[in-house]
């Protein structure tokens, strides 16, 4: 959910042109990470994870500097994946 979330809200961002929707697609997949990880690891643990996701968008930026756009959403998008893999299970 948060690679889609990641890759999803920067790919609508940009064809769109509106950025703000990209942040619907970011939030809305957050949301329901945050459901999941809730459901199986109860609220701490989303909530770091959450945080984790939000840092990953927020470093995308500076990231995309030194990689490309492309290149650090998806780098963001595999850190995000592997954490939620390793700590949003039980």
């Amino acid at each position: 959910m948060t690679a889609t979330g990641l890759f999803g809200g920067y790919a609508v961002a940009r064809l769109s042109g509106i950025r703000p929707l990209g942040g619907v697609v970011l939030a809305a997949a957050g949301a329901a990470a945050f459901a999941g990880w809730k459901q199986n690891v109860g609220t701490g643990r989303a909530a770091a994870l959450t945080a984790v996701y939000l840092g990953a968008f927020g470093g995308s930026h500076p990231l995309a500097k030194k990689l490309g756009a492309w290149p650090s959403v998806a780098t963001v998008a595999g850190a995000t994946a592997l954490a939620s893999l390793t700590a949003g299970r039980r």
